[in-house]
């Protein structure tokens, strides 16, 4: 048996630096205000059609859907969905705990996974995890001021510079209002007719359905023509102008660097207004390490009241390969040290006590916050020497005599240099 394709197992070391991800991200956010919300892996698919859209790739190609039995026969089965994205599950909680009767702004961020079937391939699985986040609220709280998108786009260049991600690019654009959609998809619709034969055969499907998907296309062949076809900044009214002015005066003021991208429209359908991403050189052709946008309309279009929002998310995934990409991260994570209970195998009395010895001091250790791994009394030295040379920054003799006289062997690998120390220093001896 194996994994499934497009899953896989994530696995010590790795894992850590995965940890380490994800307590940055809730540092971050913590600092920023934001609260942990945990919706269900699965929605009714209604939600996503409704929310996601059903001309988006995401909802038409992409999602695990499954009618789930009906419990009695008067009953209708339910047409369930594993999430393919969080920020319509996080809206439907927003409607359904009517958070919006608080007057405040929502602001909340989530992490878990999600689930597309997507042709599987570098730093893209079928089995996902994502962080995000989202601001959300009535009008009257200031959800739709333009400073919460820079707020959060601020907040974003903070935790890529924690996490010792350089060289990343902020691209924005404005998709403008619901109207100013309908204006451009007119105007697109109609450039893309004499053309959409020259374009791939998704191309061609969405001229007709859902024209702004165009601009997604990233076969090489069709970027001539997409180059050519009209830009949303011209189909903006004055209030999404004006919106999309102020949120690059905020990020001018907070020195906080971006590019305007003309064709950056998203995936999605809910968005409205600012969209971005962040890139990065490192993840080649497919170079987005996160995005998001704002959806003043989400709320409305899965029957809840106005509540305008902005949300991102990222791939882990993506965040990992990055690090390793720039060697900003080890792969390899080592104990502060390895205990090495010396004992003989022949006398099982003699073992019993070592092995003891060594699990109490390996607890007394990690109640200082040491990180510490444990070997057994009835390997050989050179075993113990081999196996705390892969696994920690040094090694712990402790046999007989050294539990008689509380004096302790530590060899350092690093500079190799062996040292006596009392048990009573050396939890400072190894912090140090």
């Amino acid at each position: 048996m194996k994994a499934v394709r497009g899953t896989r197992d994530l696995l010590p070391p790795e894992t850590a630096l995965w940890n380490h991800i994800e307590a940055t991200a809730r540092a971050v956010f913590a600092r920023y205000n934001f609260g942990e919300i945990r919706t269900p892996v699965f929605e009714d698919t209604g939600l996503y059609a409704r929310g996601v859209g059903e001309e988006t790739d995401i909802v038409s190609k992409e999602m695990y859907t499954w009618e789930d039995r009906a419990r009695a026969q008067s009953e209708k089965a339910q047409s369930l969905t594993l999430r393919p994205e969080n920020t319509a599950g996080v809206v439907r909680a927003y409607i359904e705990h009517k958070l919006g009767e608080t007057g405040q702004l929502q602001k909340l961020y989530y992490m878990g996974p999600q689930f597309r079937r997507e042709r599987p391939q570098k730093g893209r699985y079928r089995q996902f995890s994502q962080i995000g986040a989202e601001v959300i609220g009535p009008v009257s709280a200031g959800s739709e001021s333009p400073l919460r998108d820079a707020e959060v786009l601020e907040m974003l260049a903070t935790l890529l510079d924690e996490l010792g991600i350089t060289g990343w690019t902020l691209e924005i654009n404005s998709v403008g209002s619901a109207a100013d959609r309908v204006r451009y998809n007119e105007a697109l619709r109609a450039a893309l007719a004499p053309v959409a034969p020259q374009l791939c055969e998704d191309c061609q499907r969405r001229a007709v359905t859902n024209p702004l998907r165009v601009l997604d296309c990233k076969v090489p062949a069709d970027q001539a023509i997409i180059e050519t076809l009209p830009r949303i900044a011209d189909s903006l009214d004055e209030d999404s102008l004006a919106h999309f002015a102020a949120v690059t005066t905020a990020l001018d003021a907070a020195q906080v660097p971006y590019t305007r991208n003309h064709r950056l429209v998203r995936g999605l359908d809910y968005y409205t207004r600012t969209t971005f991403e962040f890139t990065h050189n490192g993840l080649g052709a497919q170079n987005a390490l996160l995005g998001g946008g704002r959806y003043d309309g989400l709320s409305e279009a899965i029957g809840g009241p106005k509540a305008p929002g902005i949300g991102f998310a990222m791939g882990e995934d993506r965040l990992v390969l990055t690090l390793l990409a720039q060697e900003s991260a080890t792969k390899q994570v080592l104990a502060d040290a390895y205990i090495a209970p010396l004992g003989d195998a022949r006398d099982a009395a003699a073992l019993a006590r070592v092995n003891a010895a060594g699990l109490a001091l390996a607890r007394e250790l990690r109640h200082t916050g040491l990180y510490i791994e444990l070997g057994d009394g009835s390997f050989r030295l050179k075993k113990s020497f081999e196996t705390a040379d892969k696994t920690a920054r040094a090694i712990v003799i402790l046999g007989e005599d050294e539990i008689k006289s509380g004096i302790l062997t530590v060899k350092t690998f690093s500079t190799g240099v062996q040292t006596k120390v009392p048990r009573a220093e050396l939890a400072t001896f190894l912090a140090e």
